[in-house]
């Protein structure tokens, strides 16, 4: 195991530490937000997000607003540039082809590329999937870390270094930035792991050059597998991945949060590291494997997975905070702005059941299957509320990641290296058009204190 050589403070400063600010610090009761009309969260009291700017990227729909001022649930909708990812996903079906290159290429510039476009673009981002020379041993593994989202994020601010542009907030040197990033990441998450097995895990490691005409998401099993074999139905499905979370409008946490840093003109690596440790959270991208993890506790404590009445009381439980991690959550569950449907896991439940079955995944996929089924009515029977809600894309995407091999450590750095783009078309926009930096309010609750001289303290 590897330990950094940094002095560490004693369990008695640390208990000193926290009695002096808990001594000093009143609790900031949330009811007294509310009295005062605080959106906490950004949200409204209805659920729906405060609204905060505009954009061209991309349009999250799951409701629509009466003119009472009533939400009515609708099926979900996620539109890139004007266009549907059901669409997109439909297109790559139909064509058996890859399709999130061209994804990156409609959040960058706002269209479809023509034929000519996308050639040389899959060329271009193919050419840059090699790190700066020297970066894997300087940067990733002369400082390995037991995170891989915290690697990345190091990794991306530490390009700032390699990059005699890096402060440059012109348009064609931030697309530059952009697409070299967007290309590059991949690779520093494979570098990552690799160096994460050696030290922590104590296992062998492997590295593997990218390979000539490989799209992102098979460039990525080529590299992450020791025999560098894959199925073509195994790429897709994990190109289906990166093009379902590639972007999901300006106000998820981590788009936010770069357009936030964006707006304050600082470079693009900064930016995009806060992205990735906003990201990085359990409550945003780090979903998808709580939900594996509740999908085996589950499967352990439920004598027959085919009972709806037994699953059904066990989900009970649950919520009730009577089984499970005590979060009273079902994770998988519920968004902020779907209400009926998440079209992201309708898509990869489509394509998921296929290979579940093949790869003997069936029971698994078919325990999610039956929590989306039955979490919300035992929803609505236990929260008496108004608010509906539906399967989201961590319910699915997890289980694709483990029959596709996939190491844990890497389920959320895949959902970062798939939102980059997106990431990348707000900060543009942000920093085009916006022209101001964001800074809402906070009201002060604390109370006036005299100073007293250190002397007489």
């Amino acid at each position: 195991m590897y330990y950094p050589d940094v002095p560490a403070l004693e369990p008695q400063d640390i208990q000193l530490l926290c009695s002096e600010y808990l001594s000093h610090n009143a609790h900031l009761d949330p009811h007294m937000a509310d009295r005062l009309g605080v959106k906490r969260g950004l949200r409204n009291p209805d659920g729906t997000g405060v609204l905060a700017g505009v954009t061209n990227v991309s349009s999250v729909i799951g409701y629509e607003k009466l003119e009472d001022g009533t939400i009515r649930p609708i099926p979900g909708r996620l539109v890139y540039r004007g266009i549907d990812i059901d669409t997109l996903a439909a297109e790559a079906d139909a064509h058996d082809r890859f399709m999130f290159e061209e994804v990156v290429w409609l959040l960058l510039f706002g269209s479809l590329p023509n034929k000519d476009q996308y050639a040389r673009f899959c060329k271009l981002m193919e050419s840059h999937r090699e790190l700066p020379h020297g970066f894997a041993d300087d940067m990733i593994m002369n400082s390995p870390s037991p995170n891989i989202m915290n690697k990345m994020a190091r990794s991306v601010l530490a390009m700032y270094s390699y990059d005699e542009h890096a402060e440059d907030l012109s348009l064609p040197n931030i697309l530059r930035q952009s697409i070299n990033l967007i290309s590059e990441m991949p690779t520093m998450m494979v570098n990552a792991y690799q160096i994460k097995r050696r030290v922590y895990d104590r296992d062998s490691m492997y590295f593997h050059l990218p390979t000539e005409g490989q799209s992102t998401a098979e460039h990525i099993l080529s590299t992450y597998r020791a025999d560098q074999k894959f199925t073509h139905e195994e790429a897709r499905l994990l190109d289906l991945c990166l093009l379902a979370h590639a972007d999901h409008g300006g106000g998820n946490c981590s788009t936010f949060t770069c357009r936030v840093l964006s707006s304050s003109g600082t470079d693009t690596y900064a930016a995009i590291s806060a992205a990735i440790g906003a990201l990085k959270g359990p409550k945003h991208g780090g979903a998808n494997l709580k939900v594996m993890h509740q999908l085996d506790y589950i499967l352990e404590n439920v004598e027959n997975p085919s009972d709806d009445d037994e699953v059904r009381e066990f989900l009970r439980k649950i919520l009730r905070k009577e089984a499970g991690d005590g979060s009273g959550l079902i994770y998988g569950m519920g968004h902020a702005v779907y209400t009926l449907s998440d079209p992201r896991a309708q898509i990869l439940k489509t394509h998921a059941r296929h290979l579940a079955y093949e790869k003997g995944f069936d029971e698994e996929f078919e325990m999610l299957c039956s929590i989306e089924r039955l979490a919300p009515e035992i929803f609505a029977e236990e929260k008496h509320g108004p608010k509906k809600v539906c399967a989201n894309v961590d319910l699915f995407s997890g289980l694709i990641y483990r029959m596709l091999g996939i190491s844990e450590d890497l389920y959320t750095p895949l959902f970062a290296i798939a939102r980059v783009p997106g990431w990348c078309a707000h900060r543009v926009e942000e920093v085009e058009f916006a022209n101001r930096i964001i800074r809402p309010a906070y009201k002060y609750l604390g109370t006036p204190q005299k100073y007293v001289p250190l002397a007489d303290r």
